[in-house]
């Protein structure tokens, strides 16, 4: 026979956000219980930020998150800001420093953030339940059951805080997509967001020998730009620029690099020409970019005349070559190499202030599982923190 336990509170998802929602909701006195199918609570925790955890970024604002109602992550956003997280990281007596781009990390491992939240989860009284596969979730009347092969839980709260499908080897699921079409509700379009990007067999072949090598660069796909650098991998592009710019690239999408974006490199090699004409253009590119860089970008033309054997249009056309890059991705590596998903539970359907779905009481949703998808730099962090400590206060 199942276990039965009743409580205040359900909350599916030990990661950032159903934590969060513990703690929250516990400090207003409510009893929770928090089940995860994994064997350890906050496993995504301990992998970020290169197992430093950027736990937030203080420069947050909403245009930092994308989704289809950019105004669904304001309120939240407003009532939970960095400095609130900041201050419980400081009472905890926990050190950290910006890296860059207000980009905050724990000067110790990862796991102390982690240990922040559970040793306050323990003192409040929160009780976690990991190794828990739920087999069904149901409601009648205005009580949810949660059950596996062992126990039941039941409650009129319960909060779907399971993440997406990013890292799918550390159990992610769209678990929580597929509970919200249960009860009925929307669920926009999803896709790996902050992932690298693929080459095709052109590309892959013209940047072969390049893994490895990280350029400063500006890139753009539909209307949004990212400052920051590539990184070419033996299956096309990763680093910063690549990851941000993922999330708003679809399928098709030409992508425009700009090496350099500082640097007018026409107008210098035009000038050159002038004052240094005997100086070959190979070297004078050094300057720029490492050699193996410049041939992948000039793949096909002669760089070993002096300055002064080139038109200025061969110039140009050069510079364009390094500086007005263009190709369509092949794709992206997946949700095995993504650091969020990107669409979710439709936020139309959800109270901004509550998380509450409007459709069925007591049901709640926050975190990844929604449709809100932050940038790189702290800020899917800081969207957990805010969107669990807001749903937590409201149950």
């Amino acid at each position: 026979m199942n276990k039965q336990q009743t409580t205040d509170v359900v909350i599916i998802g030990a990661g950032a956000a159903g934590l969060m929602c513990a703690i929250a909701a516990a400090e207003e006195g409510k009893q929770v219980h928090l089940l995860d199918h994994a064997n350890k609570a906050g496993k995504k925790i301990l992998i970020s930020g290169g197992g430093r955890c950027n736990f937030t970024n203080m420069y947050t604002e909403p245009s930092n998150y994308l989704g289809h109602n950019p105004h669904f992550c304001k309120s939240a956003l407003n009532r939970y800001t960095p400095w609130d997280f900041i201050a419980q990281v400081d009472k905890a007596g926990l050190p950290w420093h910006e890296k860059k781009l207000g980009q905050l990390f724990s000067d110790n491992k990862s796991q102390a953030i982690l240990t922040m939240l559970l040793e306050r989860c323990d003192q409040l009284g929160v009780t976690i339940v990991l190794d828990f596969s739920i087999s069904s979730v149901t409601k009648t009347g205005e009580t949810f059951s949660i059950s596996n092969a062992n126990a039941v839980y039941q409650s009129p709260s319960l909060v779907i805080a399971t993440g997406a499908m990013s890292f799918p080897t550390m159990g992610a699921t769209d678990f929580g997509h597929r509970l919200a079409k249960q009860f009925g509700l929307a669920v926009t379009p999803t896709y790996p967001g902050l992932v690298p990007f693929t080459f095709d067999a052109k590309e892959k072949a013209q940047f072969d020998g390049l893994s490895g090598t990280s350029v400063d660069v500006l890139i753009e796909v539909n209307n949004t730009s990212f400052r920051e650098n590539i990184l070419f991998t033996h299956k096309g592009l990763s680093g910063p620029a690549v990851l941000q710019i993922s999330s708003y690239w679809t399928p098709g999408d030409t992508v425009t690099v700009r090496c350099l974006p500082d640097t007018d490199i026409a107008a210098e090699l035009k000038d050159k020409q002038q004052s240094q004409p005997k100086k070959h253009l190979h070297k004078l590119l050094q300057s720029y970019l490492p050699l193996s860089v410049i041939q992948c970008f000039c793949e096909g033309i002669d760089l070993q005349k002096p300055l002064h054997n080139y038109k200025h249009t061969e110039l140009q056309a050069i510079a364009d070559l390094i500086q007005h890059w263009q190709f369509i991705p092949s794709g992206t590596e997946g949700y095995k190499k993504a650091e969020v998903t990107c669409g979710g539970v439709n936020t139309d359907e959800i109270s901004s202030k509550t998380f509450e779905a409007k459709k069925v009481k007591g049901l709640y949703f926050i975190g990844e599982v929604l449709d809100v998808t932050g940038q790189l730099g702290g800020f899917n962090f800081q969207w957990a923190w805010a969107s669990g400590f807001c749903c937590g206060k409201a149950l």
